[in-house]
């Protein structure tokens, strides 16, 4: 039986133990904090799940994970994820992900204008907005607790780890999020503070809702079902840079910021915040992800503030990985 550590318990660590424990290896947990902390990247409710993006490559991979979640689900006996859809909103439908969707060959379509207040959603003239059932939210921590009753790892919490040096274990699988540099300082990623805010509305869960920059591509603004609140929504990769030593607020500014893009864009949603928080990003420029052995190492980083729903994917790949 290998030994393996997992040093870093949010959701890519949890899946990485479960995806291992799974092949028949015995894992072991390093957690600086406790073992639910809203320190890092992958505390929370809900996260958006969606397969469909501008780039062939992420929905694939998408589509991976939803077949992982729909296993863990099974596994588990309970729900983990809710699909309410996802409205993609766009400048342009060349800048949408109408194409790489209509190749793979999954479900979509443009919404008419006058579809568009029974989905909740306003739009300046001359932009469109896609739809696609298979998508809505991850229950966040109720998945990070899935993956951990599953793989019924060993633990040592309130364990900081100086040195990778220092742990006995045959393989070290190192998804410590925004940590992850004081322990494997070359890697190309940037740590940043983000800020959510959230915002009441009531009735059934709103479909998640991505708007995408026109120059990029990539997804600028965001909302989602909270089942607290209503909606959760931010401002994506627009945090400063930032030590996650250092325990921060959230930004008024991009709280004000993300108040006018719901007040813009989501009708039937109070504006007004309920209440907001921070948390961690840990991105590549490309918003790609770290992946590799380096001896008894395996990497994994950076989520890049886009990550949480690929997690089953990404947790047996690093399984892969440690195991060969």
């Amino acid at each position: 039986m290998t030994k393996v550590a997992v040093v870093g318990a949010g959701v890519m660590g949890c899946a990485a133990a479960w995806a291992l424990a799974a092949r028949g290896a015995e894992v072991t947990i390093y957690e600086q904090f406790g073992a639910e902390h809203s320190r890092g990247s992958s505390h929370g409710r809900t996260r958006i799940f969606r397969l469909a993006y501008p780039e062939q490559h992420w929905v694939e991979l998408a589509h991976e994970a939803l077949d992982g979640w729909r296993e863990l689900e099974l596994e588990a006996g309970r729900d983990l994820l809710g699909l309410h859809g996802l409205v993609e909103l766009c400048s342009s439908v060349e800048a949408s992900s109408r194409d790489v969707l209509a190749a793979l060959g999954i479900e979509h379509r443009l919404l008419d204008r006058d579809e568009l207040p029974a989905h909740g959603v306003e739009l300046p003239e001359g932009w469109v907005a896609l739809w696609q059932p298979d998508a809505g939210v991850v229950l966040a921590d109720e998945a990070r607790h899935a993956f951990i009753e599953l793989a019924q790892p060993r633990w040592q919490t309130q364990h900081r780890v100086g040195s990778l040096d220092d742990i006995e274990a045959e393989v070290v699988v190192v998804t410590a999020g925004p940590w992850i540099t004081k322990l494997v300082p070359d890697l190309p990623v940037r740590v940043t503070r983000e800020t959510v805010a959230y915002f009441a509305r009531e009735g059934t869960p709103m479909p998640s809702v991505v708007e995408l920059d026109a120059a990029s591509r990539r997804h600028a603004m965001y909302a989602l079902h909270d089942p607290r609140f209503g909606v959760k929504a931010g401002a994506h990769q627009v945090g400063r840079e930032s030590d996650p030593d250092v325990e921060e607020p959230a930004d008024p500014a991009i709280v004000a910021r993300v108040a006018d893009w719901v007040r813009e864009r989501l009708p039937d949603v109070d504006p007004n915040p309920v209440a907001t928080e921070s948390c961690l990003y840990t991105s590549t420029v490309d918003e790609s992800f770290v992946l590799e052995r380096r001896g008894r190492l395996v990497v994994g980083s950076a989520c890049s503030g886009h990550g949480f729903k690929f997690a089953p994917a990404v947790g047996r790949r690093l399984a892969d990985l440690a195991l060969g």
